[in-house]
């Protein structure tokens, strides 16, 4: 059947059986309803109501349609039936078509009668459409490509371009549609000895390509004879033609390929190499079975037009893909795989990147020991996705933990970090400044967000600081969740303004919950900024068997099925507290008659615990220590010992801010030696400033 309105023109064709077995572009864009909607289905089912469907019955049903063709075969051109205005159901309505009816033909001598032919003989006779013009072929290719521009492309995902450029392909031009694509493409070797290509791709007229000799992901070994390995040898486009001598031949040494073109009667193919920027990365293949005409040099142009668009798409895929698992390898890489041992949290933490739509970002977290049974937990996020912002994640990760190190208060270590950010700026983008608008700079500098929190299970008390970045949750052990209330300081790299630190309570079994603000975005972009945080109070206030499966709860009520558009770092911890029995404490008087007083009450303290075998190096220690504080040190003095599993802790405090450090001894020298002493008998040791003065600590393995 055949359609003209003014300035469009529209062919389907329909079976013995009175399916839809061929729909051109015309028609799809005049009616707006794809191949995929119509193939298929009954002719009928096309019409508006009010139709005058009399006529058009009898030309769709099975004994009308082979008279007609019958009477072709005694005739010098078909015999076409004008229906008028028959109303067409559209994606809009109802539209008059002006539809002429003709059966194809004349048949070739040798065709069956066509009152004895099989129904799939009929569906493959009128697969070839009605009689075409110039003008029209013209139309269908510029739609095709038109359609081309629209779906091919859409994501940065090379399997998901390959399979669209096969989709569109395959609607109205070709049978069937393979993309296959070199194994270099997705990240592997390139190969030296023997090629193979993977199917990324395929679309066939018939459900389940069936006519395919490989399934999608499967690879498929191209021998150096093949017309495939010919087109990527040579970077040209091939039309061939399955009578041709040559490809006979070789299709007779590939046992499945000629089975199934006998079997579905492939006749005609095109191979086109997919090159983009200079690198040739697969074949593309389109084959005709069911249409009986086959590729002409104006379909292997359209087929190369087709193809360099998707080979482009497919690099451009290809390439993200490469610089987004660089900056996931780097992020991954700076980020703690496992958290360090220590007793006063449980920790259980997850980092999810984004989506591909907006790559990886500068999210991370940590936790780090400190001394005196102390932790310090800390989340930031780096603005920006991308290796840039990994490689600054790293950066101030890097910082934190070495001004963790030396046992910086939370507001000092953050106006520290916030320095080192201005450094930065200075350092790259020389004269830089601007304004911090909606989580990101106005000139584009770094710009970065962190949460520090210092936990001590001696106190049970917690201190925390922020600068720009969500305050944290705190489940207590009655499981009541509490946002608590801390100064929000400015975002990193703002410079001039104070941090301020909040010191709170935390009872023991309490979950102290740290997370980046992608956590809640994912509500936000959904026009509920409150309904984050919401369903975060839920998911922690819902009882849970372990850290693991909180987790895991928190990420799937805030976050639902879809992956995230940034990324997510969430770090939970669950405080405990140092039993009484395990923690020490004397003060001393500011006299040298105190050190052996020290000695004794930690030799004591050792038997108490069971620990004699480590009196000797602690007496060691403490005389150490205890006589530094007396000597250069201000009064207060006091004496904390810590048993904290397998670590023991000495702890001289006074109220001097004077730290000591390691000095070489002169061979006649009487003093200088202690230190290096302590340094050289414990596990690690060093100083760390508090609002009263300082604290000298050591530790020891025990």
């Amino acid at each position: 059947m055949a359609t003209r309105v003014p300035g469009r023109a529209a062919t389907a064709t329909v079976d013995g059986g009175g399916a839809v077995t061929g729909w051109s572009a015309a028609a799809g864009l005049l009616a707006g309803l794809g191949a995929g909607r119509v193939l298929g289905r009954p002719a009928l089912g096309l019409l508006a109501g009010g139709a005058p469907t009399g006529l058009l019955r009898a030309v769709v049903r099975r004994e009308a349609f082979t008279g007609m063709v019958r009477v072709c075969r005694a005739e010098a051109e078909p015999v076409a039936v004008e229906l008028g205005a028959v109303p067409v159901r559209t994606a809009r309505g109802g539209l008059d078509w002006v539809v002429t009816a003709r059966p194809l033909g004349p048949p070739a001598a040798d065709a069956p009668s066509p009152a004895a032919a099989p129904a799939d003989t009929l569906a493959k006779a009128a697969s070839a459409g009605a009689p075409d013009v110039p003008e029209d072929r013209a139309r269908r290719r510029l739609a095709l490509l038109g359609e081309a521009g629209l779906r091919i492309g859409t994501t940065l995902e090379v399997r998901r371009t390959a399979q669209e450029l096969a989709d569109v392909a395959v609607e109205g031009f070709a049978d069937f549609v393979g993309v296959d694509l070199l194994d270099s493409v997705f990240g592997g070797p390139q190969r030296d000895a023997g090629l193979v290509f993977y199917r990324a791709g395929q679309r066939s007229v018939l459900p389940g390509c069936p006519e395919s000799t490989v399934s999608p992901g499967d690879g498929d070994p191209i021998t150096p004879d093949s017309p495939m390995a010919r087109v990527l040898a040579s970077g040209r486009p091939l039309r061939t033609d399955h009578r041709d001598p040559e490809i006979r031949a070789w299709i007779a040494r590939e046992p499945e390929r000629a089975r199934l073109a006998d079997e579905f009667g492939i006749h005609s193919s095109l191979l086109v190499p997919l090159t983009a920027r200079g690198t040739t990365l697969g074949v593309a293949i389109f084959l005709r079975h069911r249409s009986p005409v086959p590729f002409d040099d104006d379909d292997l142009l359209l087929a190369t037009e087709l193809t360099a668009r998707a080979a482009l798409s497919v690099d451009n895929a290809r390439q993200y893909t490469r610089q987004r698992d660089t900056a996931l390898a780097l992020q991954r890489s700076l980020l703690p795989t496992r958290t360090p041992r220590q007793a006063a949290v449980e920790v259980a933490f997850r980092y999810l990147p984004a989506d591909d739509r907006d790559g990886v970002g500068g999210d991370w977290f940590d936790v780090v020991p400190l001394s005196g049974a102390r932790v310090a937990l800390v989340v930031g996020d780096v603005v920006g996705h991308g290796v840039a912002a990994s490689a600054t994640m790293g950066r101030l990760r890097t910082a934190v933990r070495t001004l963790a190190d030396i046992d910086m208060p939370p507001d000092e270590l953050l106006t520290h970090l916030d320095d080192l950010v201005l450094r930065v700026d200075l350092d790259e983008q020389p004269g830089a400044g601007g304004a911090w608008t909606g989580g990101a700079w106005a000139d584009g500098s770094v710009g970065a967000t962190c949460l520090y929190a210092v936990y001590d299970p001696v106190t049970r008390s917690c201190t925390l600081a922020r600068a720009g970045h969500p305050g944290p949750a705190l489940v207590g052990p009655d499981g009541a969740v509490d946002f608590p209330e801390l100064p929000p300081g400015p975002p990193l790299g703002l410079g001039g303004l104070p941090f301020e630190a909040v010191e709170r309570e935390v009872p023991e079994g309490s979950v102290l919950a740290l997370y980046t603000d992608g956590l809640l975005r994912a509500s936000e972009l959904r026009g509920d900024p409150g309904l984050g945080l919401d369903r975060l109070r839920a998911a922690l206030a819902a009882p849970a068997d372990s850290l693991e499966d909180l987790c895991d709860r928190v990420l799937s009520a805030t976050l639902g099925p879809e992956a995230p558009g940034d990324d997510v770092a969430l770090l939970l911890a669950r405080t405990r507290a140092l039993p009484a029995g395990d923690v020490a404490e004397w003060p001393l008087r500011r006299e040298v008659s105190e050190v052996s007083r020290a000695r004794k009450l930690a030799t004591a303290q050792l038997a108490a615990w069971g620990l004699e075998e480590a009196a000797f190096v602690t007496e060691l220690v403490v005389s150490e220590l205890v006589t530094n504080a007396v000597r250069y040190g201000l009064a207060p003095v006091a004496l904390r010992m810590i048993r904290d599993g397998g670590m023991l802790t000495c702890e001289v405090s006074d109220g001097s801010s004077t730290a000591p450090h390691l000095r070489r001894a002169r061979t006649y020298d009487e003093g200088g030696r202690g230190l290096l002493l302590v340094a050289q008998l414990c596990r690690n040791w060093g100083t760390r400033h508090t609002p009263r003065g300082k604290t000298i600590w050591a530790e020891q393995a025990i």
